[in-house]
Order: structure tokens, then sequence, then C-alpha cells
């Protein structure tokens, strides 16, 4: 005959082990994205140039992404971007430089601005993130001494990915 399972105490009670089950799901999916004007033409004007961050960023909340950050100079822009699981970035990519094409075209009347067709975009740790939007905040400066070429370049080695110069 089978003993019934006893608490540490000694009780006849049947020992009940509680198991957790994750309630939801928990992210944390943040992404530096770099890209540039068409030709890496110099055609972001400083008088304009916060406009089109703003709108970058209630562009991105459409989509329902989280813009953490935006900034950029004459011929680039970087963003910090916090965005769901359901999101694709190629797809937010996409709509974001679409809608944000048309806009400079309509409200700024800058008919010959165009984004360049690709983008860099990279993993971010929740815990790089204050010094990733640091960076992004000193674009003006760092870009005193360094083109948006050398930079880019840089980025790229420095994450391993593997490209092609003569498609940057």
């Amino acid at each position: 005959m089978r003993k019934k399972p006893t608490t540490p105490e000694g009780s006849q009670k049947p020992i009940v082990k509680k198991t957790y089950s994750m309630a939801s799901t928990y992210l944390s999916l943040h992404y530096h994205i770099v890209f540039g004007t068409k030709n890496r033409a110099p055609i972001i004007d400083e008088l304009w140039r916060s406009r089109l961050h703003d709108y970058l960023g209630g562009t991105l909340r459409g989509l329902g992404g989280f813009p953490e950050r935006i900034g950029g100079t004459v011929d680039h822009v970087h963003l910090l971007v916090s965005l769901k699981a359901t999101h694709c970035l190629a797809d937010v990519m996409r709509e974001l430089k679409k809608a944000s094409s048309v806009w400079v075209h309509d409200e700024l009347a800058e008919k010959q601005f165009a984004w360049q067709e690709g983008y860099a975009a990279f993993t971010v740790s929740a815990s790089a993130l204050s010094k990733v939007a640091r960076y992004i905040d000193n674009q003006k400066e760092h870009h005193r001494v360094k083109s948006f070429l050398d930079e880019l370049v840089e980025m790229l080695e420095k994450a391993g990915i593997d490209f092609n110069p003569a498609y940057l």
C-alpha cells in the first residue's frame, strides 16, 4: 500500500507544488536606426530639421512604436526606437521614410528631397540606451570631425556587419 505524501511538518496533507506561468509577454526591443538622404545630399536644413525630427517621432507613434530619441545633421538621421514584437522593422522603415518624404515635399516644398534606399539598424540593450541617446544628441558636434560615411562604416564594422562599400 502506498503512503500519502506528507508535508515537511509531518501532516497528512498532500504536498502541492505551485506553478507560476508568465502572465504576459515582456519585451525590450530597442533599435538604433540610421539612414541618409539620397546620395548623402546635405539637404536637411537646420531651419526645419527639428520639425522633421518631430514628424518622424509622430509617425513612429502612429505606427505603434516609441521614439526615444531622434537627431541628425544635414544628410542623415539617427533614431533610437522601441518597437513591439508585432512590428516588422522593414515595414516600419518603409512607412516612416515614405510618410516623411511626402511631408517634406508637401509641407516644406523641398521637391528634391529623398531618402536613400536602405538603412542601418542595430539592436540596443536596455543598459546602453542612455549612451546611445547621448550619442544621438551630440550629432552636430560629432560630425564636425567625422563624415556620415565614416561614421556609418565605423558603426557597421563595430557591429560585425558585412557590407559592400559600393552600396553605402
